[in-house]
């Protein structure tokens, strides 16, 4: 690939592929309401019950996302005309038809992320592969459209791509190794592969509290100059994840609407989802 190819390789001329992911996980989490021998242990508080123990309080917090910070993030993507990739936990889904509905209708992609929001590397293949399937019906049947994407919570198994591939997903998340797509040989299959991102991910301000919305702001809009700089020479592909329940609240949404402001200055960064970059790679590069 020569200079002058690279740095044309995103439509339009685009130097970086932007692309923002929200994770729908709320009501499909641990529960002992659903047979779960624990609680949810992912919690703003950090706080973790004993085994069979409800955390009523941690519930309703996941229970704001779809309330309050669900519909807050598609208000602002509406307003800057963004397309972004929901990766959902199907049974999240199904339990919120009206956050559904406001997904599908905003024009964003629906990736796969599972059956409910619990690991999958314990699995055996089979099992692994009936809960696969199960969360395509699903958002199918939610949706109106099965997802071509997958995002474990996460870890994969090592059978997690295998299997994906021969279920007919066309793109695989779970792999944090590069700045750019590329595609993962499967037996005789191939697999593309969309890497994700955790350092750029608001979950980071659950899990290391000491960080700031601003240091997190500040963070973000580092690496989409670097990349963009990058983006000189090489295609460039940055991610951005994000929560309802987390940047959803109405103290960290502004921070994200100032990275998105940063890059709308740029007319060479294609904001995309998953998908679309997905199609363009396979197009233009397609396996060896």
């Amino acid at each position: 690939m020569t200079v002058r190819d690279q740095v044309h390789f995103w439509p339009n001329g685009a130097r970086l592929a932007l692309s923002f992911v929200v994770n729908v996980e709320e009501g499909a989490e641990y529960n002992p309401l659903e047979g779960d021998s624990l609680s949810e242990s992912v919690d703003e508080t950090g706080a973790h019950l004993g085994k069979g123990l409800r955390n009523v309080t941690n519930e309703t917090n996941y229970q704001y996302g779809l309330r309050e910070g669900g519909p807050r993030i598609l208000r602002l993507f509406e307003k800057h005309g963004i397309h972004a990739t929901y990766t959902a936990a199907a049974l999240a889904l199904e339990r919120a038809p009206e956050l559904t509905k406001g997904i599908v209708a905003g024009g964003h992609e629906i990736c796969a992320h599972g059956y409910r929001w619990i690991h999958q590397f314990r699995m055996d293949p089979e099992t692994e592969r009936k809960f696969i399937r199960d969360a395509a019906d699903s958002i199918q049947q939610s949706t109106g459209t099965r997802p071509v994407g997958w995002l474990s919570r996460y870890f994969c198994s090592p059978h997690t791509r295998r299997l994906l591939a021969e279920e007919g997903f066309d793109y695989h998340m779970d792999d944090l190794s590069s700045d750019q797509p590329f595609w993962d040989a499967i037996g005789k299959r191939w697999m593309l592969v969309l890497p994700y991102a955790m350092d750029t991910n608001d979950f980071k301000l659950w899990q290391e509290p000491a960080i700031s919305m601003e240091q997190w702001k500040t963070y973000a809009i580092d690496t989409f100059n670097w990349l963009h700089y990058e983006g000189k020479q090489m295609p460039r592909m940055m991610s951005i994840g994000l929560h309802q329940r987390i940047i959803g609240r109405p103290g960290r949404i502004p921070h994200l609407e100032a990275v998105i402001r940063h890059a709308r200055k740029f007319p060479d960064v294609w904001i995309a989802t998953r998908k679309d970059i997905a199609d363009w790679w396979r197009e233009k590069r397609p396996p060896v």
